[in-house]
């Protein structure tokens, strides 16, 4: 939570949003306003013009003569919101390898170091409801830097807001253990940058959309990437072109 001293709107967004995203309130729950102006030190002005904003990018409900919910997740929500996320990080994806270069691949490379590291030490909790904002944070920043080299600045901000939206939501549905994390977002991930430093379009692309479809699934049946049959064979071996 923000300091008591720290009491700018934006701030005071950046905060309540990321605890929107990860586990800080139950989908559905009533956000009182006099609590929130308590908790931030700031006046009711200030946190009435932040759940409006939150609202506005979906992130809370607004109800007449009732005020500002969490949305209450639903499967239907997080099929929608992946299908966005498919074309928006496909789009972006495709643009950055065309034009990414050699400083984006480092950048990729590093936010993918920082996933792994987190990941592999997540791997073996049985619940991560004390990890799920230091693993949004990470997935997000690699999943960011995949689009970051697009020209495209709204491509970009309706990618990030759409990833905050699925977490969100995908969080939501898994209210106890893994939190939406599978033992497959390991390979997965390791798989997609490969693609991308090979500037492997085609199966950047392919391998991004199973990765977020991929995420919907039962957590606990684990999807090995290698074997999965939504990738064509030749792809597979394409993806080890960058040792080769």
């Amino acid at each position: 939570m923000v300091g008591r001293q720290t009491t700018t709107s934006q701030h005071i967004y950046d905060d309540l949003r990321t605890r929107l995203v990860s586990t800080g309130f139950a989908h559905g729950q009533r956000m009182k306003s006099d609590d929130l102006r308590k908790d931030y030190a700031c006046s009711a002005s200030t946190i009435r013009e932040v759940l409006f904003r939150l609202s506005c990018d979906n992130f809370l409900m607004f109800e007449d003569q009732k005020g500002f919910r969490v949305p209450t997740a639903s499967h239907h929500d997080l099929q929608e919101l992946a299908t966005i996320r498919v074309l928006l990080e496909k789009e972006g994806v495709t643009a950055s390898i065309r034009s990414g270069g050699l400083t984006w691949e480092a950048r990729l490379t590093a936010a993918h170091h920082k996933l792994a590291h987190i990941e592999h030490q997540i791997e073996q909790l049985s619940n991560l409801r004390d990890f799920v904002t230091i693993w949004t944070a990470a997935e997000r920043e690699f999943h960011e830097t995949l689009v970051s080299a697009s020209p495209s600045t709204l491509l970009k901000t309706m990618h990030r807001t759409t990833f905050d939206r699925y977490r969100q939501t995908q969080v939501g549905l898994c209210t106890r253990g893994k939190f939406g994390f599978r033992e497959g977002n390991i390979s997965e991930h390791a798989a997609i940058l490969d693609a991308a430093l090979a500037k492997d379009i085609d199966m950047c692309c392919e391998l991004v959309e199973y990765h977020i479809r991929a995420s919907m699934t039962d957590p606990r049946k684990p999807v090995d990437i290698e074997n999965n049959p939504f990738l064509r064979s030749e792809s597979r071996d394409r993806a080890k072109i960058r040792s080769e």
